[in-house]
């Protein structure tokens, strides 16, 4: 969820909101609790005597503080023992109005399931004392490279349309078993729609909504580097892609078929890099092109 740079911030989070609905509460802290059965009385109680439960002018609220249909809550989403990643990003580009970091595996772009404080965003929040900072795309958990920010929500607009027109190339490298058969470059066009469980993705007959122009870099002997560069950008596009094709991508938990929950292994990350972007800055004009300092790593 990409956040409104208005909100409160504390340690690079950024609070969430709510519009409390209809129901028969008397205090807020009724209300949360109903809203999310998930997390107990106690908890909520204990975020209220922390300052961690706020109205819509950012003040902080009691527990006892009385129920409004309508009124906004802000709140700072916790998680009990949150995972530590133990690895960093690097910073490729900043000025005022963009910042270009390089993600390593494992770490998620922005909060997310049980990701709050550690993610590239808070980090970058952090780091430049900027709540102003959103994500303008994303690249999964276990994807690792480049992602590029809005620094200033007066020129975010600008940046945006850069993907929403399609404006912007983005090119992937990955590792995955060779396809000598396939002739090189090769257009793949499918229909992804959600699969099971919720989070994967599947090709299904239909209008195709999906494409990835895929190309050969380096050939090895038991893997092949595929340059790949995704026209459209759906979720797992590129994994989903590459699986149908016969040669997932090494490490893939997911595709062609879902492994058992484990815990995450640095030393078998997924083979999948956001390798470089390129586009015209919509503010000058200039073409601009950003690359992954480590590229010659795998």
């Amino acid at each position: 969820m990409i956040v409104a740079a208005s909100r409160p911030i504390r340690d690079g989070v950024t609070a969430s909101r709510l519009q409390l609905p209809a129901g028969p509460w008397s205090t807020v802290h009724e209300a949360l609790c109903a809203h999310f059965p998930g997390i107990g009385a106690d908890t909520w109680r204990a975020r209220f005597e922390r300052g961690l439960v706020l109205d819509a002018q950012g003040h902080a609220l009691d527990a006892a503080a009385a129920y409004r249909l309508g009124d906004e809550i802000q709140y700072f989403r916790e998680v009990t023992d949150e995972a530590v990643i133990p690895f960093a990003e690097t910073v490729v580009h900043a000025d005022a109005h963009l910042v270009v970091a390089c993600k390593p595996h494992f770490l998620p772009v922005a909060p997310t399931g049980a990701y709050v404080r550690e993610t590239l965003l808070a980090r970058l929040v952090r780091r430049f004392d900027n709540p102003s900072l959103v994500p303008l795309h994303r690249i999964d958990r276990d994807t690792a490279g480049l992602v590029l920010f809005s620094a200033h929500p007066e020129t975010r607009a600008r940046y945006q349309s850069l993907f929403r027109e399609r404006r912007i190339r983005k090119h992937y490298l990955a590792f995955a078993p060779p396809l000598p058969d396939l002739a090189f470059p090769h257009v793949h066009r499918s229909r992804l729609e959600r699969g099971e469980p919720f989070f994967r993705m599947r090709e299904v007959p239909g209008e195709p909504n999906s494409e990835t122009v895929i190309d050969v870099d380096t050939r090895g002997v038991d893997a092949w580097r595929y340059r790949l560069e995704p026209v459209t950008g759906r979720k797992h596009q590129l994994r989903v892609h590459m699986a149908a094709l016969g040669a997932p991508i090494l490490h893939d938990r997911c595709y062609p078929r879902l492994q058992e929950r484990q815990p995450d292994d640095p030393l078998w990350p997924l083979q999948l890099f956001a390798h470089a972007l390129a586009f015209d800055d919509p503010l000058t004009g200039e073409p601009r092109r950003f690359v992954r300092p480590d590229a010659d790593s795998r």
